[in-house]
């Protein structure tokens, strides 16, 4: 009995050894040929589809988000070429941005340097020697000729007229008394009393240095000397007057000095065109309306570039 068991479990285990070597060639090729794509799919799950295709492919891989460390070279770089790109318009905006403000700079430092050739000016005008030996006009853009002598030979005396007391009672007394001097020197000019114009305006400055109207007033007593044809007196008058840099009147003082240099005898017109150059340097925002036709007729008639 333990024979004939022992038989069949020989029998049970060399079958199937018996049977594979008994199997033709092509199913053994064909069992190899599975087994291998099992060992392909275990070992190679994404690769090597060119020897066996995979019976179950990978999953196809998710785009990866822009940005990632994950990008390809060429992303990499279009990524610093624009970084380099924005940099570089951002350093073009800062270099026209100080261009600007270096074309600011050179025109304030133009404008100074006019201011003070013409101060300088001022200055040479006051050390300069004249004929005769008399002291030249203080600040003075040029060295004003000594007053003419009258007929005993002695200097005309430059002391103003007293201002009469019609024109101190022409016009009804405002309250404000510096303003009431001012309008009764601009009375007498109206009434082309220039000596007398200009001795009460003169006094009224005097009288009220720090007073609105002192620069009306200096202005005027300038203007008439002008008109006057004391052309020197109006050039020295005038040109003080532009010295009070805040007075509402200062600008119009380098017109009406403008003038007088042209009309004195000879002319300047360098220094003429010298006054306008600062007054416009100076006083940009003020140079409108009959102020701007004045400067726009008397460059002409300078020549001024």
């Amino acid at each position: 009995m333990k024979k004939a068991i022992v038989a069949l479990l020989f029998l049970s285990v060399a079958a199937p050894a018996l049977a594979q070597q008994e199997m033709p060639l092509e199913g053994r090729v064909g069992k190899l040929e599975k087994e291998m794509k099992a060992v392909q799919r275990k070992v190679f799950p994404g690769g090597a589809q060119q020897y066996f295709e995979p019976e179950i492919k990978p999953q196809a891989t998710p785009p990866v988000a822009a940005g990632l460390p994950a990008d390809t070279p060429v992303a990499d770089l279009s990524r610093r070429v624009d970084a380099l790109e924005k940099a570089l318009a951002g350093l073009t905006g800062q270099v026209e941005q100080n261009s600007y403000n270096l074309r600011k700079l050179e025109d304030q430092f133009a404008k100074m340097k006019g201011d003070a050739e013409f101060r300088l000016n001022v200055l040479e005008g006051k050390a300069a020697p004249v004929a005769g030996g008399a002291p030249g006009g203080a600040s003075l853009p040029y060295a004003v000729p000594p007053a003419p002598k009258g007929p005993a030979g002695g200097a005309t005396a430059a002391v103003p007229a007293p201002v009469p007391a019609a024109a101190a009672t022409a016009a009804a007394p405002s309250g404000d008394a510096g303003k009431d001097a001012y309008m009764a020197g601009y009375a007498l000019w109206e009434q082309k009393k220039y000596p007398e114009a200009v001795a009460a305006l003169k006094a009224m400055a005097a009288k009220y240095p720090k007073h609105k109207y002192a620069s009306y007033a200096r202005n005027l007593a300038g203007r008439a000397y002008l008109d006057n044809g004391q052309y020197n007196e109006a050039i020295r008058e005038l040109f003080e007057n532009t010295k009070d840099e805040a007075g509402e009147r200062a600008p119009h003082s380098y017109v009406y000095m403008a003038q007088a240099l042209m009309k004195r005898k000879p002319p300047l017109p360098d220094k003429a065109c010298q006054a306008y150059e600062v007054l416009l340097a100076k006083y940009p925002d003020k140079v409108t309306g009959g102020l701007a036709d004045l400067v726009a007729k008397g460059k002409a008639d300078a020549k001024c570039k």
